[in-house]
């Protein structure tokens, strides 16, 4: 057996490759450290920070055969990092401004009628662009649960599976949405109740 900790990063990605728990153990050991502590820096956040960097493991895990397309694992990996920070401030700008013009609306009583169109068809954009990159069937639960308010029972006939089964999936999109989109996604709740 390969003492993982001498390989170099091209080898570990090969074996990551064919899907080798230990070398995707190793990659995480070497740079787990480094990429939260890149991350903390940009957003100043501890738990956002582990967060960004479970997932980006995780998709790195999910899509591990054809992920790295580069033999610079580091590099690839500081990218990821970076990407997804931008991705959170975008995430973060997108919710605020829609909160700043909800509450103008709820305090004032009206607001500039186009300024908030155009933020809330952002907003929607971006909360729509989450709930497609859900699983096809989990995607397909939670729009017909969250957008055409069907019961359980009512997926589950037309999807020919059992409630559990609808249930496990809305669990799971419920807290996936959740992570990715934080307070949006309760506004996001709110409004199409």
């Amino acid at each position: 057996m390969n003492n993982y900790t001498k390989l170099s990063d091209n080898e570990l990605i090969n074996l990551l490759r064919g899907s080798d728990h230990v070398a995707f153990t190793e990659i995480y050991s070497r740079y787990y450290y480094l990429l939260f502590t890149h991350a903390y820096k940009k957003l100043r956040d501890e738990d956002e920070a582990k967060d960004l960097i479970q997932e980006l493991f995780t998709s790195l895990w999910h899509k591990r055969e054809n992920a790295i397309t580069t033999y610079n694992l580091a590099g690839y990996l500081y990218t990821a990092v970076r990407n997804r920070t931008l991705d959170f401030f975008s995430h973060q700008e997108v919710t605020s401004k829609y909160i700043t013009s909800l509450t103008d609306y709820i305090n004032g009583g009206h607001i500039a009628n186009t300024d908030y169109l155009i933020r809330e068809k952002e907003f929607q954009a971006y909360i729509d662009k989450e709930i497609e990159a859900l699983p096809p069937m989990m995607k397909q639960i939670f729009k017909l649960s969250k957008v055409d308010h069907l019961t359980h029972t009512e997926i589950a006939e037309k999807l020919g599976t059992n409630e559990n089964n609808v249930s496990k999936q809305l669990t799971t999109a419920v807290k996936i949405l959740k992570n990715k989109l934080g307070l949006a996604f309760y506004i996001y709740l709110f409004l199409n109740s």
